[in-house]
């Protein structure tokens, strides 16, 4: 935890272990500079205090590993590592990255598509559902349910990718885009990062989207120069370790595939770059029905404010993310200012947020990858 008065004059003297006696969210190293960042911090001081009364409802997931994914690494008696190693997932395949000794050792040219979730047949939904889903998820419970997961299966950690595109289609309906929406939907999914190392789990859109088409533009600047332009067909949901399994008996994006002209019900194609920058070569063949940010950091970038302003010309459903509430207020603000107009979708917790914290974050606020959701 970083001081929250660094820089504003004198040198940290050590630890910031000294809580705001109000809203306890930010810490200090020292009286002197809680002092002078008082005249900053008490315009969000009150703000923090009530999102501080919600930390409990953020981690409040009906998973039996909730306590070690939640108090347990905030009370550093566990760590995403830990919780790794504890389910042999640690450092392997698309959960290499889920830690912070993992973003060090992988580079995004590590793995084009790794396609297994190293867990048995019993653990991950390695195939498709075997009903069809009879009303909207609403939660996590909802979901293991419907494609029948043990609550001590630890995929939710890598499934909020395509949980968070449902539930924001499902949120984006609120702006007719159901009506729009027949046999295929098109997604502009912008700033992908860990995601690019985990594109296989995009393959549950089979199951969450029945008999239509996805293709998700997925534009970033953290996607490499080589991958620019790279489209992925993803045929098959992603594969379990068992070599009997029937999610074997499909291998998924082959030459005999493309050979036989199979259409992929979700593709997605990579470009580099920010999302105003790239807009008018891929709107050339994507018109999108909906733009999502997952993990966003509006209010911390300022290359944000040009692609808001191109959102706000588009006039189609966006919906952003991020990790805390705090960052969600500060988010909506500069969108609200650049708009002209309040959120559409106001800023709501997401029921399908990623179900372990994040470590190490700047404020005691906790926080969990796509925790919040708003949108225009």
């Amino acid at each position: 935890m970083e001081c929250a008065g660094r820089g504003t004059g004198r040198r940290c003297i050590g630890p910031a272990t000294r809580r705001c006696g109000r809203c306890g969210a930010v810490a200090y190293c020292s009286v002197s500079h809680q002092v002078s960042h008082w005249s900053d911090h008490k315009e969000e001081c009150g703000r923090l205090e009530q999102q501080m009364k919600r930390v409990d409802v953020l981690s409040d997931f009906p998973f039996t590993f909730t306590p070690e994914a939640t108090i347990r690494i905030v009370e550093k008696q566990e760590s995403r590592c830990s919780f790794l190693s504890n389910r042999g997932l640690h450092r392997v395949g698309m959960w290499m990255c889920e830690c912070p000794c993992g973003d060090s050792l992988v580079s995004l040219e590590y793995s084009r598509l790794s396609d297994c979730w190293n867990l048995s047949s019993t653990l991950c939904p390695c195939s498709g559902p075997i009903s069809r889903m009879s009303k909207c998820l609403t939660s996590w419970k909802d979901y293991y349910q419907w494609r029948c997961i043990p609550l001590h299966s630890p995929v939710a950690l890598l499934l909020h990718w395509p949980l968070m595109v449902y539930h924001a289609t499902q949120l984006a309906a609120m702006r007719n885009l159901s009506a729009e929406i027949t046999n295929k939907l098109c997604i502009h999914y912008l700033g992908p990062e860990k995601e690019l190392l985990q594109l296989a789990v995009f393959g549950e859109l089979h199951a969450l989207f029945p008999g239509v088409q996805v293709h998700i533009e997925l534009i970033g600047p953290a996607i490499p120069e080589s991958r620019d332009g790279e489209r992925v067909d993803l045929y098959t949901y992603a594969h379990c370790i068992e070599t009997d399994c029937m999610c074997k008996s499909s291998s998924g994006n082959t030459c005999s595939d493309v050979c036989s002209g199979r259409t992929s019900a979700v593709t997605l194609r990579l470009h580099k770059g920010f999302y105003h920058e790239r807009f008018r070569d891929i709107v050339k063949d994507s018109i999108p029905h909906l733009v999502i940010a997952p993990n966003a950091g509006i209010a911390a970038y300022s290359s944000w404010l040009p692609t808001i302003e191109l959102i706000k010309e588009l006039n189609v459903p966006a919906v952003f993310s991020d990790y805390c509430e705090e960052a969600s207020h500060l988010a909506s603000c500069c969108i609200s200012t650049v708009t002209g107009h309040p959120m559409t979708i106001p800023i709501q917790l997401n029921p399908f947020r990623q179900p372990m914290v994040i470590e190490d974050s700047a404020l005691f606020l906790p926080c969990y990858s796509n925790c919040f959701l708003f949108g225009i």
